[in-house]
């Protein structure tokens, strides 16, 4: 399922896709949430886009420097999320959490 608040995600799913098809599924367990560490550990993994439910502006921001694509938003199942985006009906709702310490009150 897609986290509700991108930091404090269990796991990460990452899809590969080639011709717009997912052809691998791998499961990556969070290293935990730190300032900037998530970001800058995906961006070395190659991942081009996130989608989350919410997220703070920071990592946004750090996404976004590194030319990495966000979405917020999103909920459901993370495969069919993946589908919605790749058929290009997923839209982000630019969801910007403020506050960490109440990481179920994201606004999304």
């Amino acid at each position: 399922m897609v986290a509700e608040h991108f930091g404090h995600c269990h796991s990460f799913s990452i899809f590969s896709v080639e011709n717009n098809q997912i052809v691998n599924i791998e499961s990556l367990i969070s290293p935990g949430h730190k300032p900037s560490f998530l970001p800058n550990f995906l961006n070395d993994l190659g991942v081009e886009v996130i989608v989350s439910g919410g997220m703070g502006g920071g990592a946004i921001e750090i996404f976004n420097e590194k030319g990495i694509r966000v979405i917020t938003g999103a909920m459901g199942h993370a495969k069919v999320v993946a589908e919605q985006y790749l058929q290009g009906t997923l839209k982000t709702n630019g969801a910007v959490c403020n506050e960490h310490l109440l990481h179920n009150e994201c606004g999304h």
